[in-house]
């Protein structure tokens, strides 16, 4: 059951915008849109804008990437996450991608046991200027101030906290860029003026 280098069955935990939050047991290599489908499809019918595939410490991906990719070690991987826990964390258009990454630094920052300066000053750093952004007072240096921090964490801490906090925040910059750059420009929510 399975793929080759990714055999056997994973029980994967969906939830977020989908009709039917839930675990899911199923072989290694199903296409993402199945899971999806087992979880009753977006909530709302509305559309699939991203996908955390591994729990909130993996790398985010557009739901148009995650659509097209199946869930198993190798091909997450290849998309530019990894499959983690197997926490999926499903968002739909009318999320906002700067506010849900506002969410996931808070709760690192809270969680940073204090030991290590680069997850400990890091997190708090992170968590400041995203809720900055996040409340209209971005400045146009923040986006490459976060990647900068994200780096001086990322690969420098003693546990995987610092990594967990430092991931999120890169593949955000990286996919939603857009966003992030609506906050600062405009002082609002870029989804707020479509929904």
């Amino acid at each position: 059951m399975g793929r080759p280098n990714n055999g056997g069955t994973k029980i994967f935990s969906v939830s977020g915008d989908v009709e039917k939050p839930g675990n899911y047991e199923i072989p290694l290599g199903t296409p993402f849109a199945e899971l999806l489908k087992l979880a009753g499809g977006m909530k709302g019918g509305r559309v699939c804008k991203a996908v955390i595939p591994g729990g909130s410490s993996m790398p985010v991906l557009p739901g148009a990437v995650m659509m097209q990719t199946d869930m198993d070690y190798d091909s997450i991987a290849k998309a530019g996450s990894m499959l983690g826990s197997g926490a999926v964390i499903v968002m739909d258009e009318t999320r906002c991608m700067v506010k849900s990454l506002l969410r996931l630094s808070y709760f690192y920052y809270e969680e940073s046991c204090g030991q290590c300066t680069p997850c400990r000053e890091g997190t708090g750093w992170l968590y400041r200027i995203l809720n900055r952004i996040e409340h209209g007072e971005g400045r146009e240096e923040d986006l490459e101030l976060l990647n900068s921090i994200a780096d001086n964490i990322q690969g420098r801490t003693i546990c995987a906290l610092g990594d967990a906090a430092a991931m999120p925040v890169r593949a955000f910059l990286k996919h939603f860029q857009e966003e992030f750059q609506y906050h600062i420009t405009h002082k609002q929510c870029l989804v707020a003026s479509y929904v």
